[in-house]
């Protein structure tokens, strides 16, 4: 982390990766603005919270000016499960973020590490590199990121802000939404229920969100500019991933391969190349994937266990 004390605003400071790397950058001595939408949101201690719908312009600009951020983290985005595929949201939040990177660079602000996704890759996918797999997303999430990206990357530099692109992978951890993989399979194993999958062979670069935090606050204290993955740079098949969280929950019996029929764009392989992560950068995870797995289920096992709770 760099060895100053920053203003730093994070958007999507409350959301399911952006509550890791609040805490990565609270940890490292930060003075850490988180802007969420709705009041009483769950921040670590001495982070502040600033009220703001950040579609709305007269509200993003308050708030930017407001801070006077030295540097911004830009994770908020529209990430309904099964909607944020094609839904016309992306759009909303591309004009969005446009807009929030220019009213950040007018009140001062001098570094900026937007999320970017792997879905700016599209259905060939492979071992996708940042600089030689082509940029081809399949579905409106995947071309409203990249667009942000082709747009904000030289509009950053006619502003004089440092822009560095993270391409994330394949998130799981403690907060999951409930019907993603990973907490959707561990849910129904813990209630005892039979868990329907596809044939699995499909093969991913999952990372926990504890490391995706990690990563995304480091390459916010680094002076690196342009796109970085953010990923573990292993392959794991969805089959070993799901049976591994069988294995925790003694469910394996339980899990129905099969059951669900994949996409017809469905890629067999999309992992990241994480060369730049990190060798440029000096970064590598903090969790094995089986350890990762293993915090996830017993998160899981305390929200069923809690009074009034369930699977």
């Amino acid at each position: 982390m760099a060895a100053a004390r920053e203003t730093v605003l994070v958007t999507g400071g409350t959301g399911f990766i952006g509550r890791q790397a609040v805490r990565q950058l609270t940890a490292a001595g930060h003075a850490v603005h988180v802007v969420s939408s709705r009041r009483g949101a769950d921040v670590p201690a001495g982070v502040e919270t600033h009220v703001a719908d950040l579609l709305r312009p007269g509200e993003r600009e308050r708030v930017v000016a407001e801070v006077a951020a030295d540097r911004l983290m830009h994770l908020a985005w529209y990430v309904e499960p099964g909607q944020v595929w094609n839904s016309i949201e992306n759009v909303r939040w591309l004009e969005a973020s446009l807009g929030l990177l220019r009213d950040f660079a007018a009140a001062g602000g001098r570094r900026a590490v937007i999320a970017g996704t792997c879905s700016e890759y599209g259905q060939h996918g492979g071992v996708c590199h940042e600089d030689r797999t082509p940029v081809e997303p399949a579905n409106l999430y995947g071309v409203s990121k990249a667009a942000l990206h082709s747009v904000a990357a030289p509009a950053a530099a006619q502003l004089g802000v440092e822009l560095a692109w993270t391409r994330i992978f394949f998130a799981y951890g403690p907060g999951e939404h409930p019907v993603r993989l990973v907490a959707s399979v561990a849910r129904r194993l813990l209630a005892g229920e039979p868990a329907p999958c596809s044939h699995g062979m499909q093969e991913r670069d999952y990372l926990s969100t504890q490391d995706i935090g990690s990563a995304l606050a480091a390459v916010l204290a680094a002076d690196f500019t342009g796109v970085v993955n953010i990923g573990s740079g292993e392959r794991r098949t969805l089959r070993e991933i799901v049976s591994k969280v069988a294995e925790l929950t003694s469910g394996t019996e339980l899990l129905r391969f099969g059951a669900i029929t994949p996409p017809p764009d469905d890629p067999p392989l999309l992992v990241a190349d994480v060369s730049r992560l990190r060798e440029e950068l000096g970064w590598s995870p903090s969790l094995t994937l089986d350890e990762g797995l293993a915090l996830t289920v017993d998160w899981w096992r305390e929200q069923r266990d809690q009074p009034g709770g369930g699977a």
